[in-house]
């Protein structure tokens, strides 16, 4: 599933290009997880103002509304010039005067949806719950601290249910929670302000070097342009069980928590 990392590797590779476009023509392919909200043909001649990111959602806002984006679980975008005759998994392209942009996703768990405003019901329903960015002013080491506070639930749960801090998916948890030295099953409401603030830097520290690597491609992700990512290149426990620590050279362990793989290294993270 693209992660924060891909969606804003993915933002920043179309972002600039399409901005200022105006709308010409809108085609729908199968139904995706939701509906579009308005009909397509309503969409043309309105003017794409920017780009923006919210968690995992791209935020395409409007000379009139915004679309609301998700690539869901196999998702991706492809911004060229012109577009080839759609494929049975695209599902979505937008043309525009300065190139068509288009969301090719085979398991259609992802989403195209109109909102006439951000604050609008149906934007809301879909972020109003998200957590701080975590990469903005919002996420420090004290407000971090505050959000664990009375979380029972182990470190690695609370990290991807995204309420706290948003977008810290199965990968960048693993690997934040290794650079900081936290097992992932303790629980979040144990952790004293030394080790959050450690998982802080840790968490600010995985997510921007993905973003700089261009994401993570584990099966198909790539950005507007086809370029894949290369973070997963230099990953230090994910997806390595049974692999010798980089750091200490114990194997590293492989467990289930919520029905996702978690990767640690017991000698490494102790506590």
């Amino acid at each position: 599933m693209p992660e924060l990392p891909e969606v804003e590797v993915t933002r920043r590779s179309f972002a600039h290009a399409i901005a200022g476009a105006d709308i010409r023509h809108v085609r729908l392919g199968k139904p995706l997880r939701w509906p579009l909200g308005l009909a397509p043909e309503a969409l043309i001649g309105r003017t794409v103002l920017q780009v923006r990111r919210r968690g995992k959602y791209l935020l395409i806002d409007l000379s009139e509304g915004l679309l609301l984006l998700h690539l869901g679980m196999s998702g991706s975008l492809a911004f060229v010039p012109e577009l080839p005759e759609a494929g049975k998994h695209d599902h979505f392209d937008l043309f525009t005067s300065q190139g068509s942009l288009r969301l090719h996703d085979p398991r259609r768990f992802g989403a195209v949806v109109y909102a006439s405003a951000e604050d609008a019901p149906v934007a809301h329903k879909l972020l109003g719950g998200l957590g701080v960015e975590p990469l903005g002013e919002g996420f420090d080491p004290v407000s971090f601290r505050r959000g664990l506070v009375g979380r029972t639930a182990p470190i690695k749960q609370v990290l991807l249910a995204g309420d706290v801090v948003v977008g810290v998916g199965n990968i960048y948890a693993s690997e934040a929670l290794f650079l900081a030295g936290i097992r992932p099953t303790v629980p979040a409401a144990r952790l004293g302000p030394v080790r959050i603030a450690r998982l802080h830097a840790a968490i600010v520290h995985v997510m921007q070097t993905a973003i700089t690597k261009g994401g993570s491609t584990l099966r198909n992700f790539s950005n507007a342009h086809g370029q894949s990512g290369h973070f997963q290149t230099q990953v230090m426990v994910y997806g390595r069980d049974g692999e010798p620590c980089h750091q200490c050279g114990s194997l590293i362990k492989a467990i289930r928590q919520g029905q996702r793989s978690t990767f640690y290294c017991a000698h490494c993270q102790k506590l």
